[in-house]
Order: C-alpha cells, then sequence, then structure tokens
C-alpha cells in the first residue's frame, strides 16, 4: 500500500509538536514538515519562550538565546533523529538546525540515506 506523503508530513508535523513540548514545556505555535528528496525539512513557527522574547531584544540577549538553543538542540538531536527514522522508515544520515530570533522560526533539516519523496511515489 503506498504512503500519502501529506499524510505523512502531518504525522511528523504532529509528533515534533508533541516532541517538543515534552522537552521544551511548550510547543510551537505551528509546524509544517515537508518530504523533499531525501530531506524531511520542519519549519516550527512561535518556537520563543516569553523570557526568550524579552532578551531578543537586545544583541547579548539573542547571543545567549541562540546559544542555549544550539546546546538544548545538541542534547536532544539523537532523540529527534529516531522520531524521524521511526516515522519514516528511513535511516537519518544527519540533521541541522537553526533559529531566527528574528521571527521565532526554527527549522529542522534532517537528511535520510533515502530518497523518500521517490519512495512514495512508487
Amino acid at each position: 500500500m503506498p504512503i500519502d506523503k501529506i499524510k505523512l508530513e502531518t504525522e511528523i508535523s504532529d509528533a515534533f509538536i508533541k516532541f517538543q513540548r515534552t522537552l521544551i514545556g511548550r510547543g510551537p505555535e505551528a509546524a509544517r514538515a515537508y518530504i523533499i528528496e531525501d530531506m524531511v525539512l520542519i519549519r516550527l513557527k512561535g518556537v520563543l519562550t516569553v523570557e526568550e522574547t524579552h532578551l531578543v531584544k537586545s544583541s547579548k540577549g539573542r547571543q545567549v538565546v541562540k546559544e542555549m538553543r544550539q546546546v538544548l538542540r545538541e542534547t536532544f538531536s539523537a532523540e529527534a533523529e529516531d522520531l524521524i527514522s521511526h516515522l519514516t522508515g528511513c535511516r537519518v544520515i544527519s540533521s541541522h538546525s537553526d533559529i531566527s530570533t528574528k521571527t521565532g522560526e526554527r527549522v529542522e533539516i534532517y537528511i535520510l540515506d533515502v530518497n523518500l519523496e521517490k519512495k512514495i511515489k512508487l
């Protein structure tokens, strides 16, 4: 039975929101996952906490938030990669993340061992 791309993207988005809520205590305001060839791109909106929103008003605060989020990301990257592997049935080769202190968005990119988009279409 073929996998529905939109359904899988929705499952990934929902799972990531739940994962973030467990990890940080609150999830993003919105999340959207995209399967693009051998990548899963997740765009998370509204990820800054109330405290972080105040901190990013200064240069030093933006630096602190970025550094803290990078350290936090490093501590949960294996769990996040396992989650993506479980949902997609593919091995994650690498993952990357960045946060915008300007917009309060974060992106997560997971590189898979196969072209998932092509696999889904078969």
